[in-house]
Order: structure tokens, then C-alpha cells, then sequence
């Protein structure tokens, strides 16, 4: 859905809710305990991507960099199910999750998608993947509201 509307910020969030940003903080941190690095990176772009969030992307995609992942990877991720081999099982099967979790277009995460991603995760590793998905989702939303723009490179 494409609509017309201004560019730019149009409200600093978090300076006017000092105690939510707090809390996502603290959110994002419990929720990321555990997870691989790069695999939360990959799965933070996705979510952004599918959320048209300018902001988390640009940060995202340094955060991945920073961490070692290649620019072929980070290129590919909006075509991730038509790129073979270039995601091991695992992260496929977490950006499904992420997928579903994110669109919620029929109104529930598909069995399938689910037991695909119980496949490869532990029962506490997936909690912490599913925390990690539905935290990077409300940050997207807080910045697209908002409209918060990225930084790049200041």
C-alpha cells in the first residue's frame, strides 16, 4: 500500500516517553539474550524490510556489517527463499518465522512454519528467536510512526 504523506520525523518518541524507551531497552537486551549475533541481525533487516522501516534498516544492516556479515547476504535477504544454498537451514527456517510473526496476514503463524523453526531451535532458543521478533516489530512500529529517519553515518 503506498500513500502519500510528508517525509521527516514527526515527534522525538522517546524523549516524550523516556520510561518506554527504558523498558524497550531492557526488552531488547533480554530479548537478544542468547541468540546468535549474526542470525539476530538477519532477522531484524527482514522484519524491517516487511515493515518499510528506514531507520532500523540502516541500523541493521551496520549492525550486520560491523559483525562480519557479507554484503551478498544482506543484498539477498528480501529474496532469502529464492537464494539456494546462500542461508543455512536454520536461518531460513528463522526468517519464515520472522515472516509470519511479522505479516500475520491470515491471523496466526502457520503450523508448518512454526514446526519447521522447532526443528532447528530449542524450546528456549525459540522463546528467545520469537521474543526477538515480536521486540524488533514494536521498535519498527514505534519508527515508522514516528516516522524517525535513518542516521546514515552520523
Amino acid at each position: 500500500m503506498t500513500t502519500q504523506h510528508k517525509h521527516g520525523p514527526r515527534m522525538d518518541f522517546f524523549a516524550h516517553a523516556p520510561a518506554v524507551y527504558k523498558a524497550m531497552v531492557a526488552l531488547d537486551a533480554a530479548a537478544s539474550d542468547g541468540v546468535d549475533p549474526t542470525l539476530a541481525e538477519l532477522v531484524k533487516i527482514r522484519a524491517s524490510q516487511l515493515n518499510h522501516c528506514a531507520f532500523c534498516l540502516d541500523m541493521h544492516i551496520r549492525e550486520a556489517r560491523a559483525k562480519g556479515e557479507s554484503e551478498e547476504r544482506v543484498y539477498l535477504l528480501s529474496a532469502w527463499e529464492e537464494a539456494g544454498t546462500v542461508y543455512t537451514d536454520k536461518e531460513r527456517a528463522a526468517l519464515a518465522l520472522t515472516e509470519a510473526v511479522t505479516v500475520l496476514t491470515d491471523g496466526f503463524v502457520p503450523d508448518e512454519v512454526y514446526e519447521r523453526a522447532a526443528a532447528h531451535f530449542t524450546e528456549p532458543e525459540l522463546a528467545q528467536l520469537i521474543a526477538m521478533i515480536f521486540t524488533i516489530n514494536v521498535w519498527n512500529r514505534i519508527a515508522v510512526t514516528t516516522r524517525k529517519t535513518p542516521t546514515l553515518g552520523r
